[in-house]
Protein backbone atom coordinates (compact mmCIF):
# COMPACT_ATOMS: atom_id res chain seq x y z
CA UNK A 1 0.00 0.00 0.00
CA UNK A 2 2.79 2.45 0.86
CA UNK A 3 5.47 1.19 -1.51
CA UNK A 4 4.46 2.73 -4.86
CA UNK A 5 2.78 1.10 -7.81
CA UNK A 6 5.71 0.71 -10.20
CA UNK A 7 9.16 -0.80 -9.94
CA UNK A 8 10.64 2.70 -10.33
CA UNK A 9 8.48 3.92 -7.42
CA UNK A 10 9.67 1.03 -5.27
CA UNK A 11 13.32 1.77 -6.06
CA UNK A 12 12.78 5.39 -5.03
CA UNK A 13 11.13 4.27 -1.77
CA UNK A 14 14.08 1.94 -1.07
CA UNK A 15 16.57 4.71 -1.84
CA UNK A 16 14.95 7.10 0.62
CA UNK A 17 14.58 4.42 3.28
CA UNK A 18 18.32 3.77 3.00
CA UNK A 19 18.96 7.54 3.17
CA UNK A 20 16.99 7.69 6.40
CA UNK A 21 18.63 4.62 7.93
CA UNK A 22 22.19 5.46 6.90
CA UNK A 23 22.08 9.23 7.15
CA UNK A 24 19.24 11.11 8.78
CA UNK A 25 18.48 8.69 11.60
CA UNK A 26 22.04 8.31 12.85
CA UNK A 27 23.01 11.96 12.37
CA UNK A 28 19.82 13.42 13.87
CA UNK A 29 20.14 10.91 16.71
CA UNK A 30 23.65 12.12 17.49
CA UNK A 31 22.39 15.70 17.15
CA UNK A 32 19.73 15.01 19.80
CA UNK A 33 22.20 13.30 22.09
CA UNK A 34 24.85 16.02 22.07
CA UNK A 35 22.44 18.99 22.02
CA UNK A 36 19.78 17.68 24.39
CA UNK A 37 21.03 14.87 26.63
CA UNK A 38 24.79 15.24 27.02
CA UNK A 39 24.43 18.69 28.66
CA UNK A 40 22.10 17.11 31.24
CA UNK A 41 24.95 14.80 32.18
CA UNK A 42 27.41 17.67 32.54
CA UNK A 43 28.96 17.16 29.10
CA UNK A 44 28.94 20.16 26.79
CA UNK A 45 30.93 19.09 23.76
CA UNK A 46 30.93 22.00 21.32
CA UNK A 47 32.67 20.11 18.53
CA UNK A 48 30.14 17.25 18.61
CA UNK A 49 27.17 19.62 18.84
CA UNK A 50 28.41 21.67 15.89
CA UNK A 51 29.30 18.64 13.79
CA UNK A 52 25.94 16.89 14.12
CA UNK A 53 23.93 20.10 13.89
CA UNK A 54 25.69 20.95 10.61
CA UNK A 55 25.33 17.44 9.21
CA UNK A 56 21.62 17.40 10.06
CA UNK A 57 21.27 20.74 8.24
CA UNK A 58 23.03 19.30 5.18
CA UNK A 59 20.70 16.30 5.14
CA UNK A 60 17.66 18.55 5.43
CA UNK A 61 18.92 20.55 2.43
CA UNK A 62 19.05 17.27 0.48
CA UNK A 63 15.50 16.48 1.59
CA UNK A 64 14.29 19.96 0.69
CA UNK A 65 15.81 19.64 -2.80
CA UNK A 66 14.02 16.33 -3.32
CA UNK A 67 10.73 17.78 -2.10
CA UNK A 68 11.07 20.71 -4.47
CA UNK A 69 10.35 18.23 -7.27
CA UNK A 70 7.91 15.88 -5.50
CA UNK A 71 4.97 16.03 -3.12
CA UNK A 72 6.52 13.29 -1.00
CA UNK A 73 10.05 11.95 -0.71
CA UNK A 74 9.79 9.08 -3.21
CA UNK A 75 7.42 10.81 -5.64
CA UNK A 76 3.89 12.09 -5.64
CA UNK A 77 2.61 9.39 -3.27
CA UNK A 78 2.85 8.95 0.50
CA UNK A 79 5.13 5.99 1.26
CA UNK A 80 6.87 4.08 3.99
CA UNK A 81 9.87 6.35 3.30
CA UNK A 82 7.84 9.37 4.43
CA UNK A 83 6.79 7.40 7.51
CA UNK A 84 10.43 6.67 8.35
CA UNK A 85 11.73 10.20 7.71
CA UNK A 86 8.91 12.32 9.16
CA UNK A 87 9.44 11.45 12.86
CA UNK A 88 13.05 12.64 12.69
CA UNK A 89 12.31 15.66 10.53
CA UNK A 90 9.39 16.75 12.70
CA UNK A 91 11.89 17.34 15.52
CA UNK A 92 13.81 19.96 13.52
CA UNK A 93 13.54 22.63 16.22
CA UNK A 94 15.16 20.44 18.88
CA UNK A 95 17.90 19.66 16.36
CA UNK A 96 18.72 23.38 16.17
CA UNK A 97 17.49 23.69 12.58
CA UNK A 98 15.47 26.26 10.68
CA UNK A 99 12.88 25.87 7.94
CA UNK A 100 13.19 29.41 6.58
CA UNK A 101 15.50 28.18 3.84
CA UNK A 102 13.64 24.87 3.40
CA UNK A 103 10.12 25.74 2.22
CA UNK A 104 9.53 22.40 0.51
CA UNK A 105 10.44 20.49 3.64
CA UNK A 106 8.13 22.77 5.65
CA UNK A 107 5.26 22.06 3.25
CA UNK A 108 5.93 18.31 3.41
CA UNK A 109 6.09 18.32 7.22
CA UNK A 110 2.65 19.95 7.32
CA UNK A 111 1.21 17.60 4.70
CA UNK A 112 2.42 14.53 6.60
CA UNK A 113 1.30 15.88 9.97
CA UNK A 114 -2.20 16.44 8.58
CA UNK A 115 -2.64 12.77 7.66
CA UNK A 116 -5.04 10.96 9.98
CA UNK A 117 -2.70 8.02 10.58
CA UNK A 118 0.27 10.25 11.35
CA UNK A 119 -1.80 12.30 13.78
CA UNK A 120 -3.05 9.17 15.53
CA UNK A 121 0.38 7.57 15.73
CA UNK A 122 2.11 10.73 16.88
CA UNK A 123 -0.45 11.15 19.63
CA UNK A 124 0.23 7.77 21.23
CA UNK A 125 1.77 7.82 24.69
CA UNK A 126 2.51 11.53 24.80
CA UNK A 127 2.44 11.23 28.59
CA UNK A 128 5.51 8.99 28.45
CA UNK A 129 7.64 11.40 26.41
CA UNK A 130 9.63 13.32 28.94
CA UNK A 131 13.18 14.59 29.04
CA UNK A 132 14.92 13.65 32.27
CA UNK A 133 15.98 16.53 34.44
CA UNK A 134 19.66 16.85 35.41
CA UNK A 135 18.68 16.03 38.99
CA UNK A 136 17.03 12.75 37.92
CA UNK A 137 20.22 10.67 38.03
CA UNK A 138 18.37 7.33 37.88
CA UNK A 139 16.66 8.23 34.58
CA UNK A 140 19.90 9.51 33.07
CA UNK A 141 21.73 6.37 34.18
CA UNK A 142 19.02 4.19 32.58
CA UNK A 143 19.39 6.06 29.29
CA UNK A 144 23.15 6.24 29.05
CA UNK A 145 25.01 3.93 31.41
CA UNK A 146 25.86 0.41 30.33
CA UNK A 147 24.68 -2.23 32.76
Amino acid sequence: TFYGTTYRDQLAVDQWLMWQMGGLGPMAGQNHHFNKYAPLMGEDLTYAKDRYTQETARLYRVLNTQLEQNDYVAGDFFSIADMAIWPWASLWEGQKQTLEDKPHMARWLQACAARRGVTAGHGLHLDLRVTPKPSDKDSLDQLFKAK
